[in-house]
């Protein structure tokens, strides 16, 4: 292995285990910030405990390493065959070490490389400068937050903001609406990159540009800094919280740039990006091409003091208060399920099945592998493993929820499903199920992928693993993993609510802020 693809390597491996300083000192300030008692608090709580099981178990933050995104500024004159040969050497290197999920799926067949590799994957962008150094920059953005990335062309109306000008105050209600039609989908509270302008693709280059970006830099331009300081501070008032339970903190982090346009079109593009905010990089020597520095400052070397504070400790105050916390063991009974009510603390042992988009297709129209009565499905691609011992996981959050709503409700009644756990919650179809069925929906931490995968204890088997790796549907058995209820079976969603209060909230910033 040559020393660049080395390094490449070692920057991978850093970008998926171990958060920079400054996504920590922000994490640390938002946990600061909510009451521990509440479910934001305890999500929190429970992020800052995953930060650093994450980083002492050198494994992924989240399950979802999103899609491996290198920015490469090289020497006049090097080889960037050779250099775009070795990235993606280092990338299937890390994927088969566990450091990375296998994310490359063919578009047309649904079949996983199993590598990381493949058409489009992973995205290397060239640029040559005047300097001898080679800087290369990573970005894992997981899909979830992708997901909720928007792009809008002005002028145009803006749900509960009505017209959107091409001029500053547009601009800004379009970055206002992008936070709020992020819900807790995206696992908030998030971070978010701005491009003004450019056309359709690279408005959105421009904008996860910017996730590179210090957290703690002032943007150069003088508007675009009030405007960066305007939404951080007026998105933490719609109420949405971390993982949209509600709460004090939504927004952790607004950069914004600006690049010319077509007289004809105005775009604002918004990239998204989740808690888990996964962005690192190295200078390396040109010559060597050993590493001469990080770019961002390492999360070792700022341990959070509220890593000390341990999940269970803030769960047992919050449970103290008055929250209810009720011990379930798989299979389940309707009469247990219906017992529940929103804001109930479950914690579940027992055999769950995962089952992401692949699964709940295909069990629309087959029998299922397995007896699913009474079953707990996981929305969760894990990252998992294989020696001679067998199967084992190494990375178990919750993938987003909403795009397994044209099913879901019918699966859960053919199959006898009592319970669903995923992220962001699920819309008014899977609302009705869950009445008529007998059926609650559990938000588990989004983003805790070392945090649940302390509680698997056994993997029990795998079945349609044709399907590849993160779509398969695995059984596992769990002892202690905790969620929220946040859709019961008796009409109640937190997430319905939510979203109506931070929508009235969202009002409050329709008329002009900016001369």
């Amino acid at each position: 292995m040559s020393a660049f693809e080395e390094s490449i390597y070692k920057l991978v491996v850093e970008t998926s285990t171990n958060l920079p300083a400054d996504v920590r000192r922000t994490i640390a300030a938002a946990k600061a910030a909510e009451d521990s008692a509440t479910r934001a608090g305890l999500s929190l709580s429970t992020i800052v405990q995953n930060i650093e099981m994450a980083e002492c178990n050198v494994s992924p933050i989240c399950q979802d390493t999103g899609m491996p995104t290198f920015i490469v500024h090289t020497p006049v004159g090097a080889n960037q065959i050779v250099m775009k040969k070795e990235i993606r050497n280092a990338v299937a290197r890390a994927t088969k070490d566990g450091k990375l999920r296998t994310n490359s799926v063919d578009s047309l067949t649904g079949a996983n490389t199993g590598d990381n590799l493949g058409p489009g994957t992973p995205v290397i962008h060239f640029e040559q400068w005047e300097k001898d150094e080679v800087d290369v920059r990573l970005i894992l953005k997981g899909g979830g937050c992708e997901n909720k990335n928007i792009q809008y062309s002005l002028p145009t109306e803006i749900e509960g903001l009505g017209k959107a000008g091409r001029d500053l105050d547009g601009i800004r209600k379009c970055i206002m609406h992008a936070v709020y039609q992020a819900q807790g989908q995206g696992c908030s509270a998030g971070f978010i990159g701005v491009g003004i302008g450019g056309d359709r693709t690279s408005g959105y280059e421009l904008a996860k540009q910017q996730l590179f970006r210090h957290i703690e830099d002032v943007n150069p331009i003088p508007e675009l800094a009030k405007l960066e300081e305007y939404v951080l501070e007026n998105a933490n008032k719609l109420g949405i919280g971390t993982m949209g339970f509600g709460g004090n903190v939504t927004l952790l982090g607004c950069k914004v740039g600006v690049m010319n346009r077509l007289p004809a079109s105005f775009f604002v593009s918004v990239a998204y990006n989740c808690w888990a905010y996964r962005r690192q990089g190295v200078l390396l020597d040109g010559s060597s091409h050993e590493i001469k520095e990080w770019i961002y400052e390492s999360g070792s070397n700022h341990p959070m003091n509220a890593f000390e504070e341990k999940a269970e400790v803030e769960a047992e105050k919050a449970i103290g208060e008055g929250r209810r916390e009720v011990v379930l063991t798989a299979p389940v009974t309707e009469e247990q399920i219906r017992s529940l009510r929103v804001g109930d603390v479950v914690i579940l042992n027992g055999e769950m099945h995962t089952g992401r988009d692949a699964l709940h297709k295909h069990l629309m129209d087959h029998d299922a592998p397995i007896d699913l009565n009474g079953g707990v499905i996981y929305h969760c691609g894990p990252v998992m493993l294989k020696d001679d011992e067998g199967w084992h996981v190494k990375a178990f959050g919750p993938t987003t929820s909403i795009r397994e709503e044209p099913y879901q409700g019918d699966i859960m009644k053919k199959f006898g499903i009592r319970a669903v756990i995923g992220k962001g919650g699920m819309g008014p179809k899977t609302l009705k199920a869950l009445q008529e069925h007998g059926g609650v929906y559990l938000n588990a931490v989004g983003g805790a992928a070392q945090y649940y995968a302390e509680c698997v204890k056994k993997v029990n088997g795998v079945d349609l693993l044709e399907f590849g790796i993160p779509e398969a549907m695995w059984h596992l058995q769990v002892e202690g993993f905790a969620a929220v209820v946040t859709m019961d079976s008796h009409g109640n969603s937190l997430h319905a609510e939510v979203e109506r209060d931070s929508k009235e909230k969202l009002a409050q910033f329709k008329d002009p802020v900016f001369a």
